[in-house]
């Protein structure tokens, strides 16, 4: 308990330093969306109405950096990131509307392509020398291929040419939006070949780490004492796996933040609802209160991950535990 306190701790600070850059980059970047917004309103525009304008979005341009800053606090701490100003709508349900498919995508796609890169890491591992290992070449020749340039070939190839998969958007228009099967079934459908595209784009990493790793722990004591007591061999995988996987799970906070930002690209590839679209619009029209709403969600996102992959080390190494 006392290595989790810890860990919190360290996140809380982090959140500290992320919300506060958070705040600050937009404020940083040229130019001024009050006038961009004023310049597409046709007739004449008073002082007036700028200034009502400036309350409404809250942006706040008439107030000193740090009456802002602790003006942004305050709005966090009540849950109002504030209004979108392209959008004239709050943020929290602009993201609402947009954040749970970026993370059904990406959850999805990270827990596959993890699961999937550890199993075949663990046999390339146990089996190195033979010719499994002509997977390593393939699956990095996915990762080096840029996700928005790869996303486009498959969409291309099995989508349009060869029609295997639907293409550009998140379910059929011919469904109606609910929780029942047929638009469950039509989300999963129209959700493969973007996830296909994280999936083959990240799971090298997952297969080259867990292999070298794999070929490492075969050779220790505890393995060889394993197997000279006759233990079956799906056992002494599973033994030798456990103690392989670890760095894999430390490396998550890494990979997830790569993740991300690859997903997004994927995102505008396929035309899917998600946050990538939302965030390109953003950053072209200077949508401060957007801009910060969706890096706040980022963040908080990859630190929760982060966390839990914490806990799941401290649960699997019984040394940091002893360490605490």
């Amino acid at each position: 308990m006392l290595a989790i306190a810890r860990r919190i701790g360290l996140y809380v600070l982090t959140a500290w330093v992320a919300i506060t850059v958070n705040f600050v980059l937009p404020h940083l970047m040229p130019g001024n969306p009050i006038d961009q917004l004023v310049g597409k309103l046709t007739g004449r525009v008073t002082p007036q109405i700028v200034h009502a304008i400036e309350l409404q979005f809250g942006v706040g341009l008439h107030q000193g950096l740090v009456a802002q800053y602790v003006r942004y606090w305050e709005q966090l701490f009540h849950g109002n990131l504030g209004t979108s100003i392209t959008l004239s709508a709050p943020v929290s349900t602009v993201l609402g509307q947009t954040v749970p498919w970026t993370i059904g995508l990406i959850g999805i796609s990270t827990i596959v392509s993890f699961v999937l890169g550890t199993i075949v890491g663990t046999l390339l591992g146990w089996r190195r020398g033979t010719v499994l290992d002509a997977v390593l070449p393939i699956s990095t020749f996915f990762q080096a291929v840029p996700y928005f340039f790869f996303g486009t070939v498959l969409l291309l190839v099995f989508g349009s040419h060869l029609g295997w998969f639907p293409i550009l958007g998140a379910y059929s228009p011919n469904v109606t939006v609910g929780w029942h099967w047929a638009f469950v079934a039509s989300v999963l459908r129209y959700g493969q070949l973007p996830a296909l595209t994280v999936v083959l784009s990240s799971i090298a990493g997952w297969i080259m780490g867990m292999r070298n790793m794999m070929v490492t722990t075969v050779g220790e004591d505890f393995v060889l004492m394993a197997v000279a007591k006759g233990l079956p061999k799906r056992k002494v995988i599973a033994y030798a796996a456990r103690n392989a996987v670890l760095p894999s799970i430390a490396n998550i906070s890494l990979a997830l933040g790569l993740l991300v930002s690859g997903a997004l690209l994927v995102e505008l590839v396929f035309n899917y609802p998600g946050v990538g679209d939302l965030l390109l619009q953003a950053v072209e029209n200077e949508d401060y209160p957007l801009l910060q709403g969706i890096f706040l969600v980022i963040t908080f996102t990859v630190l929760a991950a982060n966390l839990i992959a914490d806990v799941i080390y401290l649960a699997l190494d019984p040394r940091i535990r002893g360490e605490a």
